[in-house]
């Protein structure tokens, strides 16, 4: 919807046209599902992971109310992910970034069986919390270091430091797949991104 509509109208025909945003998603939905019908005849039995995309936060919080994202959307979400899970045996990967802690456990009961980019520095994503409430039920790929303002910014060892730190959090008892939060940028220094992949190394 945001890329035929404009994400600015599109955000606002959900409050002010919810019923005609509905029959959008309707025939959107038909053809995500003629979609997923040719990818999981064709690489359902030999590919792992599925990849969903769909932006629900801001560094501030979601660009929705959780009542607007349980009414309007999840049953979409839930339908796709149902469709892949019967029809393959592929996990469903959902990247949204900013913060949706609001709807996390939404997304679960929907079926999604793994969260990118984890962005810890949003509002609300506090990583201890995340894996505690969430840990169980969803892997987090993603929240390994903050690419905002500590891979970019720090110093080798206080990027070292911090991915421990990540690591030790979202780690235990399975359910993470490394990750940074965002793209690796240029303004990266090269000492610091090997002390990332250091860290990873020795918490092997």
């Amino acid at each position: 919807g945001t890329f035929l509509r404009r994400m600015d109208n599109f955000l606002m025909d959900i409050y002010a046209d919810p019923e005609n945003v509905k029959e959008l998603v309707d025939q959107l939905m038909e053809r995500h599902l003629a979609t997923l019908s040719c990818v999981c005849d064709a690489v359902g039995d030999i590919v792992d992971i599925l990849r969903f995309g769909d932006d629900l936060g801001t560094d501030t919080g979601m660009f929705m109310s959780q009542e607007k994202y349980r009414t309007l959307f999840k049953p979409y979400h839930t339908q796709l992910n149902d469709y892949v899970h019967k029809n393959s045996n592929m996990k469903t990967f959902l990247h949204s970034c900013g913060s949706i802690y609001p709807i996390i456990g939404d997304l679960i009961d929907a079926g999604y069986d793994v969260l990118n980019p984890v962005q810890t520095t949003a509002y609300q994503m506090d990583p201890a919390t995340l894996k505690k409430e969430f840990g169980n039920d969803i892997t987090f790929w993603g929240g390994g270091c903050n690419t905002r303002s500590v891979l970019n910014r720090s110093t080798p060892q206080e990027v070292y430091d911090y991915t421990r730190k990540m690591i030790d959090i979202f780690g235990p008892g399975g359910g993470f797949v490394f990750n940074q939060e965002h793209n690796i940028m240029p303004d990266v220094p090269a000492e610091n991104l090997l002390a990332m992949y250091k860290a990873v190394a020795d918490a092997r």
